[in-house]
């Protein structure tokens, strides 16, 4: 299946050692790509790469030496990087009245600026993968709280999410002349540390399934296979484009 073939592509995932991120790099792994996984704690990235078959690389992506320091290990390895997959981010819940204002400061660096500055950074390797027939990719992760109203107080998280999507409405722009696409994946509910507090319990849990069209939580099948879609001849000429994988919620103008 060459149309959907990612294998020997190199890839970078960053919060790569567990919910989203390490749905996307199995994934990547599996199809035979080279794959790179960053986090802040250094003893659970490196024990995810080890179960993955993947190379670590502990980082704080929302300091300017965390971005470095994953740039930096990558160019000391690689020519060129054919995809990136921007994941690792923050959420914050609270009631409106006490809605702290750093959390915005905090959502704003990890899950704004930190897609935009390692994006940057790794833009010579982006260019050096990219061809008109096979373009470099960068795939952002979004949220379906960026699409639509979410029923949780998370004010700084669907603020931010949204600002991720158009970053990358504005980027794809930007980079299509030089044959790298950006795109970014809005997912819905998933098994992540985000959702935990919510999917852990049966009966929260329960309610947000009958809340999805389709009647379920995302599978690491459902995010791998889109980015995978995205990073091959398949997704080439995709660029620019907010990709809901949410079993229709964000369709149907469900809350979740």
């Amino acid at each position: 299946m060459t149309l959907f073939s990612v294998e020997g592509k190199t890839v970078v995932v960053t919060g790569g050692s567990r919910g989203i991120g390490r749905m996307i790099a199995a994934g990547f792994v599996a199809a035979g790509a080279t794959v790179y996984i960053s986090s802040r704690k250094a003893a659970e990235v490196g024990k995810t790469a080890a179960e993955l078959g993947c190379v670590a690389v502990p980082a704080d992506l929302s300091t300017e030496e965390g971005v470095s320091a994953l740039v930096d290990a990558v160019t000391a390895r690689e020519s060129r990087l054919d995809v990136l997959v921007n994941n690792a981010g923050a959420t914050w819940g609270a009631p409106l009245e006490e809605y702290p204002g750093h959390a915005f400061d905090k959502l704003w660096g990890i899950n704004v600026k930190g897609v935009f500055h390692l994006t940057q950074r790794f833009l010579p390797l982006l260019r050096a993968a990219a061809s008109p027939g096979d373009p470099a990719r960068v795939i952002n992760i979004g949220s379906i709280d960026g699409i639509r109203v979410p029923s949780m107080e998370n004010y700084a998280y669907s603020a931010a999410k949204a600002a991720v999507h158009m970053l990358t409405r504005h980027l794809s722009q930007r980079l299509a002349r030089e044959s790298i696409t950006v795109n970014a994946i809005a997912p819905g509910p998933f098994e992540s540390k985000m959702m935990a507090f919510a999917l852990d319990d049966p009966a929260t849990r329960s309610a947000i399934e009958s809340h999805v069209p389709l009647g379920r939580i995302g599978t690491p099948e459902d995010m791998a296979g889109t980015a995978i879609f995205l990073s091959s001849r398949a997704g080439a000429y995709v660029t620019g484009a907010i990709i809901p994988v949410d079993g229709g919620i964000s369709a149907h103008g469900t809350t979740s």
